[in-house]
């Protein structure tokens, strides 16, 4: 299998498992608003992750390439759109700011252990 499939792969899995993992933990051992960050910014960041993929794939696929200004202007439009939701839900007090941000840096902790993975294949 290509490096880049697998990484993708596990990068995905690993992305779902620690969502609902950290998101089920932040419900039984912290308080609501708390726990709400987490699941609002792990949602927020999963969403966003699948969908830049998504673009990715259709733009760089041979048939469909895509212009570049379609593909930033996507990448923008979201980026406006996650920081509009990130703000309503901090500014409106419905989540904690650091279960937010915990819940958002969970695609960073996966992409963190699949280049850990990756250097264990190497050396071993």
């Amino acid at each position: 299998m290509r490096i880049e499939r697998r990484l993708l792969r596990f990068i995905t899995w690993t992305n779902w498992i620690l969502f609902l993992t950290v998101t089920i933990a932040g419900f039984i051992l912290t308080p609501g608003p708390f726990a709400w960050g987490i699941l609002a910014g792990g949602l927020i960041v999963t969403v966003n992750f699948h969908l830049l993929y998504r673009s990715l794939r259709q733009a760089l696929t041979p048939p469909h390439r895509a212009k570049m200004t379609v593909v930033l202007g996507k990448y923008y439009l979201r980026f406006l759109v996650s920081a509009v939701i990130i703000y309503v839900l901090i500014a409106d007090h419905y989540v904690d700011p650091l279960g937010l941000i915990i819940g958002l840096s969970v695609v960073v902790a996966s992409i963190f252990m699949a280049t850990l993975n990756e250097i264990r294949r190497i050396i071993f």
